[in-house]
């Protein structure tokens, strides 16, 4: 099976593992959140509400999901080159910045009640049942979510599993919350709901901030780009390495690097070299793609030779100083490095039989080179050598 055959594998087995375990959480969040909100509001415990409530989001959470899967899977068009996998980090961080809100509209409403003791009631033991049910499920279904999510290494998957976590945690809460409501301690349970509410809002932000870090194009971790460093600089050909640059695409990540090869070698072998160390970080990374420009020196170091002339603006410069009688000129290997041009001229056998004429181009080029600043060398081969 070929690098591209399974890729193409492990993003439709991908799909289909997403898809099914969101379904089996969208089940148990509409079952549980329908027993927390019902029960919560008829057992009088402002906790269990916010739970449901915390329930609710995780079902509109997992509909998110589903929906960023189908798309972000979508195969690259003109209008998204890269594809459609940060479709996935959106949808992560939407789903952390309704968290937020969630978490911050619970934590004012209980802390409004809060205000008023003498008007908190007690709950009903049914809604510790409740609690503790949905502490038990909400524990087992991030367990089964996380497995997945690390198999298939997929952030939205690895949030929406701990968003799962922050259930049960939450809901340990809860069970605590109106454990102590049923003892006596009637404002433990508007207790649990703030300390509830706040969990909501810190998992919301630090979901969004992950998400946004994303989307802003952050670096992949340093331990990562060091192995990807690793990999370029140990392709054979490969002299250097600078300006490597990485940013996330949903699971996986986009590369540039900037390699440096002999001055000396030809286009074709510097393009060979270029595609074999992209396809070296294909097979060895999670990359999505890997954007390799080839450097004959070092950028940071040399002078650059942009604002130099063209070949056609050179060949005729040199025809011009030097009178014009150089034979098949337009042989010509020209090497743009340190700000300058090194020259290399490949002349006939006829040429080379006419000692004169050989000695008097040297003696030519020799003051040629010592009175212009575009040239730094120029060298004379036989055609053929």
């Amino acid at each position: 099976m070929s690098a591209a055959q399974a890729r193409t594998h492990h993003d439709s087995q991908r799909y289909h593992e997403t898809k099914k375990s969101t379904w089996v959480s969208v089940w148990v969040n509409l079952v549980l959140t329908a027993l927390q909100i019902i029960v919560g509001y008829f057992g009088r415990s402002q906790a269990l509400i916010a739970d449901g409530l915390h329930s609710l989001s995780d079902l509109i959470a997992d509909f998110l999901v589903l929906y960023a899967n189908r798309k972000s899977h979508r195969s690259a068009d003109v209008t998204h080159p890269y594809g459609h996998a940060r479709i996935e980090t959106a949808a992560t961080f939407l789903l952390g910045v309704m968290l937020v809100a969630l978490g911050l509209g619970l934590l004012w409403s209980a802390g409004m009640k809060l205000q008023s003791p003498a008007a908190i009631q007690p709950v009903h033991v049914a809604t510790l049942y409740i609690a503790l049910l949905t502490l038990a499920s909400k524990e087992l279904l991030f367990r089964y979510m996380i497995a997945i999510a690390k198999r298939l290494r997929s952030q939205m998957l690895v949030a929406n599993a701990w968003h799962a976590r922050s259930d049960a945690a939450s809901s340990l809460v809860v069970v605590i919350g109106i454990g102590g409501n049923l003892m006596g301690f009637r404002f433990l349970d508007l207790i649990a709901a703030v300390l509830v509410a706040f969990m909501i809002a810190h998992m919301g932000w630090k979901m969004a901030f992950q998400a946004l870090s994303e989307l802003i194009d952050t670096a992949l971790d340093e331990e990562t780009v060091k192995q990807i460093r690793a990999t370029l600089e140990t392709t054979p050909g490969v002299l250097g390495l600078h300006e490597l640059r990485t940013r996330k695409m949903g699971d996986q990540a986009l590369v540039d690097a900037h390699i440096l090869v002999d001055s000396k070698i030809s286009v074709s072998e510097g393009h060979y070299i270029a595609e074999r160390a992209r396809k070296r970080v294909l097979d060895q990374h999670e990359v999505l793609d890997v954007m390799v420009h080839i450097d004959p020196e070092d950028d940071a170091e040399a002078k650059p030779s942009a604002h130099l002339p063209s070949r056609d603006e050179l060949i005729r410069h040199l025809r011009t100083e030097l009178h014009g009688d150089i034979p098949a000129l337009d042989r010509i290997v020209l090497h743009y490095l340190n700000g300058r041009v090194e020259a290399e001229l490949f002349l006939p056998d006829s040429f080379w039989s006419q000692p004169m004429q050989v000695s008097q181009l040297q003696n030519r080029l020799t003051i040629f080179l010592q009175n212009d600043s575009t040239f730094s060398a120029i060298c004379m081969h036989k055609i053929g050598a």
